[in-house]
């Protein structure tokens, strides 16, 4: 069944024009992650990385690919060549999707990818395994008795962690469109609208700003709905009084963004405001505490005092935040680091993460404000500039 848009709507979406179109990451960026990448297996002794199909394998090749049970995969060696492991009947396409001057080396439907991968290595090497790769991929080459496995993710995470001065004008651009959608909302907001009419808005006012593929998540929430950090199932109609929290974002060429605001329609109630500012003094506080050399706990913990000096958590404890206060973005929406207690990741100039110190009070309602940062030599920048008040949240 279609959703039928307000005149107003569609009057807003009519008025978009597109945005620039983005710059793609340089092809020498692609060579320079392999290096890197080459590096830090041989620091930790391994003999070559397995990266399947998904972020990474776009991150360190451009090629986007989708997984399936075939196996479709980039093999690293520490020394020689990279490759990729692809069924024969997909050579083609394949081919003609690859930016970087990569050889392909095929299995028919009958023989087992695992081995061509293993007969690459020496015998008995350490084989540094993607992560994300289904479980089935592992035994089968753990079947084979010719390969030792190890994570892949110290590799990975080593080399996406840090962003590029291009990853971080995509970044940008996309934080930036969906905080113009957020405004756009803002201003359509009528009573009677429901959850479904304003995400539809959502997804096609990412689309008319450049977005090929519209909004890659979109949560709307009203009400006592807020205090559930995603939602609940059913459909949602907004209040003359209702609090709103809307969380959303795109995609530019293989990056992200993510931004939530969360704020009164009409009249603020006491008590929202309340909480709504001290949420804004938790983020902020959050922000303060970034710099090179802290850790992601660290960024977390000044998030919880903040919140603990106001009676709420401590920890998880509800009156509170129930989860993290952050995760890092790029290549996938959440990826290391995580800004959470127990993260000793070492922050560095170049990781970007979002501050989210979520506030739910169980049965009532919950504020949460997301914005994303990326550190710099001096502390950390924003990508978004955080909401103003509860009232006014884009003044």
């Amino acid at each position: 069944m279609s959703v039928r848009l307000p005149v107003e709507m569609q009057n807003a979406l009519d008025a978009i024009r597109p945005w620039p179109a983005p710059q793609p990451i340089p092809l020498d960026e692609y060579g320079a992650r392999l290096d890197r990448a080459r590096t830090l297996l041989a620091v930790s002794g391994q003999a070559a990385l397995l990266l399947g199909p998904g972020a990474s394998l776009r991150y360190f090749t451009g090629l986007a690919w989708t997984l399936s049970e075939r196996l479709t995969a980039l093999v690293l060696p520490v020394e020689g060549e990279a490759f990729l492991v692809c069924p024969a009947f997909e050579r083609g396409t394949i081919e003609r999707m690859l930016s970087l001057p990569i050889a392909v080396r095929c299995w028919h439907e009958h023989e087992d990818p695992a081995a061509l991968v293993a007969a690459a290595l020496p015998p008995a090497a350490v084989l540094a395994l993607d992560p994300d790769l289904p479980f089935r991929f592992a035994t089968q080459l753990q079947r084979l008795g010719k390969v030792q496995l190890a994570s892949a993710a110290p590799v990975i995470d080593g080399c996406r962690g840090i962003k590029s001065a291009a990853e971080s004008a995509l970044i940008q651009q996309a934080m930036s469109m969906t905080l113009a959608v957020h405004r756009l909302v803002h201003d359509v907001l009528t009573p009677g609208l429901t959850a479904s009419q304003i995400r539809i808005f959502i997804d096609l006012a990412h689309r008319a700003m450049g977005a090929a593929d519209g909004s890659s998540f979109c949560a709307v929430q009203f009400g006592e709905a807020t205090c559930f950090p995603h939602g609940v199932p059913g459909e949602q109609t907004l209040g003359a009084r209702d609090l709103v929290l809307v969380d959303t974002g795109c995609i530019l060429l293989g990056y992200h963004s993510d931004i939530t605001r969360t704020y009164a329609f009409g009249a603020p109630d006491p008590e929202h405001a309340r909480i709504w500012n001290i949420e804004r003094e938790a983020q902020l506080a959050a922000f303060a505490a970034i710099r090179p050399g802290t850790c992601g706990e660290d960024v977390d913990a000044a998030a919880r005092t903040v919140l603990q000096r106001h009676g709420l958590g401590p920890a998880y404890a509800l009156p509170g935040l129930p989860h993290r206060t952050g995760h890092g973005i790029g290549a996938s929406i959440h990826e290391a680091p995580y800004i959470v207690p127990g993260d000793r990741t070492v922050l560095a100039p170049g990781m970007c993460f979002s501050i989210e110190p979520m506030i739910v009070l169980p049965g009532q309602f919950g504020i949460r404000l997301e914005d994303h940062v990326i550190v710099t030599d001096q502390g950390a920048r924003w990508f978004t500039e955080p909401a103003c008040s509860i009232g006014s949240p884009f003044a």
